[in-house]
């Protein structure tokens, strides 16, 4: 899942046929902005310190977000009585924030978005002692897989060892798994629009509080590049919200990794990056694993009532 990306509270098995197509472009539209945000990230480079890049990426953010919490009702929809598993929440979901924006200072655009989606195996493994599931030998072969597809995009080097960027990028996608864990652990009483308002707003309180010291002043002509990765982030929120109320997620999740496509095409013209071969199997190995995960816990779903172990 990308950064900052909660599951929509009670997202139907079932939907409307004439709903797909719409789910599925609101889908992809999210995917190309969140990858052209992870670009304009790439383009400040080190010109920035990660925790400014934070802040405005959750401050401009707000401006969406609060327009949804004005078309869901106002701010009645953000009360709640999770404060602590919001906390839990936006903690792993910040840490997933910073490592990710560091590591697309560190990697080529499309090996940052590939690491990313290991997300999913860790998911599988923190299920177990955290979500009380057990895991059985389909998924745990999905997940050895998965993480041979990690081990050819890294290559570690027999005297360097794994790049600085990789470990970076799999700590970002390690603590995008707590942050997911936690947002299912929350889903029975927190809506999407509530996750992602705390998260969103503690993104800007926490980048904000790095500024006195590490803070730079923007140039000119950064300015417009700085609102708009917080404007795209927050309006690439909104519509992969509104895919998933469209359309059940075991349809419309295959399509995140339609910012694999963006991020190789982006990369390729902006700075002429392209994987070797075997980042690009790897990153197929990758994908076909997580898609796997997500069809067994289809499955699981199907099979079983929700809140059982498959």
């Amino acid at each position: 899942m990308t950064i900052s990306q909660a599951e929509p509270k009670g997202s139907a098995d079932e939907a409307a046929p004439a709903s797909i197509l719409p789910a599925i472009g609101y889908k992809l539209a999210s995917a190309a902005l969140f990858t052209c945000m992870s670009a304009l990230i790439k383009q400040l480079g080190d010109q920035y310190p990660v925790g400014q890049i934070v802040f405005v990426r959750s401050f401009f953010a707000m401006i969406p977000v609060l327009w949804l919490v004005h078309r869901l009702g106002g701010f009645r929809v953000l009360r709640t009585e999770r404060l602590g598993g919001h906390l839990r929440r936006s903690g792993s979901g910040l840490v997933s924030m910073f490592c990710g924006f560091t590591a697309l200072s560190l990697l080529p655009l499309a090996t940052a978005t590939a690491l990313g989606y290991a997300a999913p195996m860790f998911i599988t493994i923190l299920a177990i002692p955290l979500l009380g599931e057990t895991v059985r030998v389909y998924r745990w072969s999905a997940v050895v897989i998965g993480f041979v597809g990690v081990l050819l995009v890294v290559h570690p080097s027999p005297a360097t060892g794994v790049s600085l960027g990789a470990l970076v990028a799999l700590a970002g996608a390690l603590a995008t798994a707590f942050a997911m864990v936690s947002i299912r652990k929350m889903a029975d009483t927190e809506s999407n629009v509530t996750i992602v308002f705390y998260f969103t707003l503690s993104g800007a309180v926490v980048g904000a509080a790095t500024l006195p010291f590490v803070g730079v002043w923007p140039d000119l002509i950064d300015i417009p590049i700085l609102v708009a990765v917080g404007v795209l982030g927050g309006i690439a929120q909104i519509l992969m919200t509104k895919a998933y109320q469209l359309a059940p997620a075991s349809v419309i999740a295959p399509f995140d990794y339609a910012s694999l496509i963006f991020a190789l095409g982006l990369g390729f013209l902006a700075w002429g990056e392209f994987p070797t071969p075997i980042e690009l199997l790897g990153t197929a190995v990758i994908v076909g694993s997580s898609l796997f995960i997500a069809f067994r816990e289809r499955q699981r779903r199907i099979v079983r009532p929700v809140g059982k172990s498959m």
